[in-house]
């Protein structure tokens, strides 16, 4: 395991106590513990890899900033400014002050990037969703993103990618948030009627109202590995039928098996598979 390379060296001995005062050579902030095996990694090192662990394979979550990069062009990425804001419609104390400070700490203005790139060429119009900005949850603002998203692909001609990483709806705004689930569906089935291709990738985790939505819709479904994907968690679901559930259960694997999944990506290999998708699609038009 790497944690058994890391030693610590003799700085200095200390006459009055007697021993040898140690200080340790790792770096503050730069190792990671990986979740599943539990290895201790060098954060650039697993950034190198595309945030997935060497040892058993294990992908972290991604910030949208971070997976952009890594499936658009260099320099082909454009974010659309739509300049809308989040209200508070249930009037909670500390939710608008909440936000900002999730906006100054992620750079973020919501819980998803939407805009346009390329594919290896291949122009796209892609939304991204970060866990990073309150467990992704889709309110009014990511609920008219994404619906933009989908209505720019339609107007532009353009097949559209949709990166799926969400707690569910926003819980502080109640009955809005419910409401960004139809609306997003109606956006997706104006998609369907003009032809425009649409791919769903889930992520870890895609739970709630973004799975009973848009998440679901997709001509294409695709998952990356050991992805969390339900509607309820699966605590709440064992707690309500009262019987122990399928091994892997919720698992992008499990999904695959009963056919809700079409495949199951590596990282690595999801630039290359969304090209081939997109060549495929763009013959197939052509025709």
């Amino acid at each position: 395991m790497v944690i058994d390379k890391i030693k610590k060296r003799i700085e200095y001995e200390d006459e009055n106590a007697g021993k040898e005062v140690h200080r340790s050579d790792i770096p503050v902030g730069k190792w990671v513990k990986c979740s599943h095996c539990k290895e201790i990694l060098y954060k650039d090192d697993l950034h190198e890899n595309f945030s997935i662990c060497p040892n058993c394979g294990n992908h972290f979550r991604l910030s949208s900033r971070r997976r952009i990069e890594q499936i658009i062009d260099k320099d082909t990425f454009q974010e659309f400014d739509l300049k809308i804001t989040t209200d508070n419609p249930l009037h909670i104390n500390d939710y608008i002050k909440k936000l900002e400070t999730l906006k100054e700490k992620t750079g973020l203005d919501e819980a998803v990037k939407c805009g346009i790139g390329k594919i290896h060429s291949e122009k796209v119009v892609i939304a991204v969703m970060d866990s990073n900005f309150m467990m992704g949850s889709m309110g009014k603002v990511v609920g008219e993103k994404i619906t933009y998203s989908i209505e720019k692909a339609i107007e532009l001609k353009l097949p559209i990618i949709i990166f799926c990483a969400s707690g569910g709806a926003r819980m502080q705004e109640g009955i809005v948030s419910l409401m960004q689930m139809a609306k997003t569906s109606a956006a997706i089935k104006k998609l369907n009627k003009a032809g425009n291709l649409y791919i769903s990738v889930l992520t870890d985790p895609t739970y709630g109202g973004v799975t009973a939505s848009f998440a679901s819709l997709g001509d294409i479904i695709l998952a990356e590995p050991n992805a969390m994907i339900g509607f309820a968690g699966p605590r709440v679901i064992k707690q309500t039928i009262g019987e122990d559930l399928p091994e892997g259960f919720q698992t992008a694997e499990f999904l695959l098996e009963h056919g809700f999944v079409d495949k199951v990506v590596n990282r690595k290999e999801m630039k290359d598979t969304l090209y081939k998708l997109l060549l495929l699609n763009r013959h197939e038009y052509l025709k």
